[in-house]
């Protein structure tokens, strides 16, 4: 399997893969402007617009778009993040076309009714208030916006209920203007689909007439992780805590070596803080590691869902887990790591619908697909010395952020935190990968 790439002349990127020995395709259509795009008074107006390009054409109406698509077997959905937003298709081969044509007319055609207007922005609101039930949910929007204090990047993806009542179909319009333009998109398609077809449709579709440029170039405002602590007390079954720091970007080196190092603290059933928190020591029931990156920030956390009476000590020994990363990391851990991401890479490739979303990704990111073997060579490069230097330098060279919701009396404060933190060593490497 080879990707295929065509540029047109208005920016707009075209990239596929065919998998000959399958029957069906994924595609999909993935802008590069998301949550962290909007204006201060756009709080949610991404996520939104996500919603209502599904609610009508000129050649279709909202039930004609979720009837054409279902009549083949076929599905179409979207998604809003904080960077980017896609709308994405899964279909059966012969039904490729059907699929490029609803997306596009998605795209540069939706009426933006303001009767479907008003209904989507009271599913939204019951969207909000979904969230705001599921504690284990809520909590990382929290996190964030205490990483990222009084940022739009750290705002929560959905708004809030003021916000969204207020925007108006040009409002949606505007925003759509400013961002929606081909230089800032990726149509990206993997599985049963030929290029050539695939770029001649979409082209057509998608030329400099029908998607001219955005009508006025927003700069983002640079994400600057601060750190800090949301606490909430509510009469809850268990808590949900998310302590974390700050991350390394897209671009950064030490991306792929953090990915690698949350899989060692909190990736899996043999990592170190499922083994000595869950299974040694029986302080909670759920409990990994992540890392999310932007494009020019991220943050490392760990999240744990544990009763009242064991939060007190559950928090100190996740701490002292993270100094005992920092002291060494065993070349056995770097090697389950390693093939733990090896696998899930490519298992995911063969997906259509993950392979095309990662196509997408490393284009609108990198510039270019990254070779499987290019990605290989970038982990076995990783060092167990350098995992335990950048230990080091993730949890001791940020303030921590401390999320909890929940019978959190006994959770320490973030200052006793920090200060458990200090014995922290700082070991040096030299450069890698």
């Amino acid at each position: 399997m080879s990707v295929e790439i065509t540029r047109l002349a208005n920016g707009l990127t075209i990239a596929t893969e065919t998998m000959p020995t399958l029957e069906s395709a994924a595609l999909g259509i993935w802008v590069k402007a998301g949550a962290r795009d909007e204006r201060p008074n756009e709080h949610g107006i991404a996520h939104l617009l996500e919603h209502m390009a599904f609610k009508g054409t000129s050649r279709r109406t909202a039930r004609q778009i979720a009837e054409e698509i279902e009549d083949v077997g076929g599905d179409l959905n979207a998604a809003t993040s904080v960077e980017t937003t896609s709308y994405y298709a899964r279909v059966l081969k012969n039904d490729v076309p059907l699929a490029i044509d609803m997306l596009t007319d998605i795209l540069v055609d939706s009426r933006f009714d303001e009767a479907e207007l008003e209904r989507e922005q009271q599913v939204i609101l019951q969207e909000i208030g979904a969230a705001e039930d599921t504690p284990d949910d809520i909590v990382f929007d929290h996190f964030q916006e205490a990483a990222f204090k009084n940022q739009i990047i750290g705002r929560p993806i959905l708004g809030t209920r003021q916000t969204v009542k207020s925007f108006t179909p040009d409002d949606l319009r505007r925003y759509l203007a400013r961002h929606y333009g081909p230089d800032r998109m990726v149509v990206a398609a993997a599985g049963a689909v030929s290029h050539k077809a695939v770029v001649e449709q979409v082209a057509a579709a998608l030329g400099s007439d029908a998607t001219p440029a955005p009508v006025a170039s927003e700069a983002r405002t640079p994400a600057s992780y601060v750190g800090g602590e949301y606490r909430q007390s509510r009469e809850l079954a268990d808590a949900q805590m998310v302590l974390g720091f700050e991350g390394r970007a897209y671009y950064a080196r030490d991306f792929y070596a953090s990915q690698v190092l949350s899989l060692i603290l909190g990736g899996g059933m043999s990592s170190r803080l499922f083994q000595e928190v869950r299974e040694r020591r029986g302080l909670c029931y759920a409990i990994y590691a992540f890392h999310w990156s932007f494009s020019d920030s991220g943050v490392f956390g760990i999240h744990a869902a544990t009763g009242e009476d064991e939060l007190a000590e559950l928090a100190p020994v996740i701490i002292d887990e993270l100094i005992e990363a920092a002291n060494g990391i065993s070349e056995a851990e770097v090697t389950r790591a390693r093939a733990q991401m090896r696998a899930s890479l490519l298992m995911s490739q063969e997906s259509p619908a993950s392979r095309a979303g990662q196509i997408a990704r490393q284009l609108m990111f990198n510039g270019e697909v990254i070779p499987n073997d290019e990605l290989i060579a970038r982990l076995d490069a990783i060092t167990a010395p350098r995992l335990a230097d950048l230990a080091g330098r993730l949890f001791t060279g940020s303030t921590p952020t401390l999320a909890a919701i929940g019978p959190v009396s006994r959770l320490p404060t973030l200052d006793a935190l920090g200060s458990r933190l200090d014995a922290m060593p700082r070991m040096k490497v030299a450069a890698g990968a």
